[in-house]
């Protein structure tokens, strides 16, 4: 009965609250209705209001999002930074990367990088240190005293000392190593008095010196312990080379066992402490192909920044939207070399007659790249450059009227001829698209004087032999020459002897007052004096015709895109492209002022 008292009062104090619920929601929805929904009509005579307000905080937020890209455009701009990795082709096989053997492309591309000489070329291809802080000499001119720049080291991590490059010059000048570069350095004594000092004892002055110190320099430490005679087998110069270069050896890849269609890859890294500054790209891949078909298919393909090597551009590469060609001129001089020592080149006068019969201002234009005219020993330009001593120019009528008199007659199939022979002899040069274009030009001017020219075009190979062994009447061909103007190896009689070093006088030419010459001009130091003591051999030179000057060879360097720090500025050879290498840069990005 209790039980049932309380389960009644709970059920009424649960309908009771149930009721209370019921009111207060009903007297909240009221409320509700009354103070809010109702005054929300109000709202609606500032319904615009509130919205131009809305639309003006969105206009001015989108303003300053404007502004800022804006400020960012214009205090900012797209500037190279660090970084990337260089891919270069290289058209030839990589075999040999110290500098005391590196002959052929690659090899010089790959030596460069890796490794420093005393002395390198800055960006107006004037003569500044590498490994060398400084130079001085006596007042001889017979010793020239080297000082190293301090705190040098190899990219093992070891010191590189005056040590080091007194091992490189004993062992260039050592017959059992077989250097090319031996000849240069007969008769040189190198001594190290300190570490931080290496002294050159000269045989005579000679003014050209300086610029013999720019091959690189390779470790003692490393290669002192073989033989002279197996340093050019050394693993050292293939699987792992030592330098103090701007690019550290990284790996070598090759691939393809077909030779025809073999590629190595040589990969590069920057050397930190390298002596004029780390490099700031972040890699650096030389691609050796076998054949310059392979090489421009990977450049169209965008495998590769640049390209070396081509004589011109490519038809498949011409119309890419992000191809750059570079032209820098070479300090080399382009010439037709007349064998004047046989045959019927020896004439004198026939020499002069070919000169003043070729058009070299046509050839020149045809070419299809700015360039400079050779017109005697020296460089436009260069130290005893003097236009007064220049060839003959085109005047066709006076050539014709110059064989004429030397009775070479004009024969009804238009060859001339005397005493029963023709005038006939042939041109060799290298198989490149260039020379073709040369050589062709050639023929048809010297046709029209009544000479009947043979074109004879070789592979390298070929053309190297007959270049060494001199067998030919006349050939095309670019000698260097270099800043400076010693040319005494091209135009001394003693070069065109048989048992000459070199045997670079490729004319045989043979003057005795050009010898004395040559020979005074190149052991003064005194620019002035210098200019006064060549005038006689650019006067036999002038009077001579030993050969006809055509112009100064340009470097033809493609890449995808722009290098900066790669300007075109003059260089003594192509592996010089890298003179500044430690300041190319390929990335780009948007950087403050």
């Amino acid at each position: 009965m209790q039980l049932k008292l309380i389960r009644l009062r709970l059920r009424r104090r649960v309908r009771k609250g149930q009721q209370q619920v019921g009111g207060l929601g009903s007297q909240t929805e009221k409320q509700l209705d009354r103070h809010f929904v109702k005054r929300l009509e109000n709202l609606a005579p500032i319904k615009r209001f509130v919205v131009a307000w809305l639309l003006l905080l969105v206009l001015l937020i989108g303003g300053l999002f404007v502004q800022n890209l804006w400020l960012n455009n214009y205090f900012q701009r797209l500037k190279p930074v660090p970084g990337g990795i260089y891919n270069e082709g290289i058209v030839g096989t990589f075999t040999n990367a110290n500098p005391i053997y590196a002959s052929n492309d690659v090899d010089s591309a790959v030596s460069k990088l890796i490794f420093s000489g005393l002395f390198t070329y800055n960006d107006h291809n004037h003569l500044i240190g590498d490994l060398a802080q400084s130079y001085s000499a006596d007042s001889s001119r017979t010793i020239y005293t080297v000082r190293l720049r301090p705190h040098l080291t190899w990219q093992d991590g070891q010191p590189l000392t005056s040590t080091d490059v007194v091992f490189t010059y004993h062992a260039i000048q050592n017959p059992d190593a077989q250097s090319p570069l031996q000849s240069s350095w007969q008769n040189i004594t190198v001594s190290a008095p300190n570490p931080q000092t290496v002294v050159f004892k000269l045989p005579a002055p000679l003014a050209s010196f300086p610029y013999t110190m720019t091959n690189g320099i390779v470790p003692k430490h490393i290669l002192g312990s073989i033989p002279a005679s197996g340093l050019r087998s050394a693993d050292f110069n293939t699987v792992r080379p030592v330098g103090a270069g701007p690019f550290a050896w990284q790996d070598v890849q090759v691939a393809g066992n077909d030779p025809s269609v073999a590629q190595e890859q040589i990969a590069l890294v920057p050397f930190a402490n390298y002596s004029r500054g780390q490099p700031k790209l972040q890699e650096f891949i030389v691609h050796a192909y076998a054949s310059s078909d392979h090489l421009v298919k990977a450049f169209k393909d965008g495998q590769l920044t640049g390209a070396a090597g081509f004589t011109s551009v490519p038809d498949k590469v011409k119309k890419m939207r992000s191809l750059e060609v570079h032209s820098p001129l070479l300090t080399a001089a382009n010439m037709v070399f007349f064998k004047s020592s046989s045959g019927l080149l020896s004439d004198e006068k026939v020499r002069q007659a070919l000169v003043e019969g070729a058009n070299t201002r046509g050839i020149i234009k045809s070419l299809g790249y700015t360039t400079h005219a050779v017109r005697e020993p020296f460089l436009m330009g260069q130290l005893g450059y003097d236009s007064a001593y220049a060839q003959s120019g085109f005047d066709l009528s006076a050539a014709r009227q110059l064989l004429d008199s030397d009775g070479w007659a004009m024969g009804k199939n238009g060859i001339r001829s005397k005493d029963g022979k023709n005038l006939s002899f042939t041109l060799t040069a290298a198989d490149t698209a260039e020379y073709r274009l040369v050589t062709r030009q050639l023929h048809d001017q010297w046709k029209q004087l009544g000479v009947q020219l043979k074109i004879q075009l070789q592979d390298n190979s070929d053309f190297h032999n007959t270049l060494a062994y001199h067998n030919y009447d006349a050939i095309l061909y670019g000698i260097s020459i270099g800043p400076d103007p010693d040319v005494f190896v091209y135009w001394d009689s003693s070069q065109a002897d048989v048992r000459s070093s070199n045997r670079l006088n490729l004319s045989e030419y043979k003057n005795a007052s050009a010898d004395l010459a040559l020979e005074a001009g190149r052991s003064r130091l005194e620019p002035q004096l210098r200019a006064v003591k060549y005038k006689p051999f650019l006067q036999a030179w002038q009077q001579d015709y030993p050969a006809l000057g055509l112009y100064q060879p340009r470097f033809l360097y493609l890449t995808n895109g722009a290098v900066a720090g790669l300007s075109d500025h003059a260089i003594n050879s192509p592996a010089g492209r890298f003179n500044n290498v430690q300041n190319w840069k390929i990335r780009e990005a948007r950087v403050t002022d």
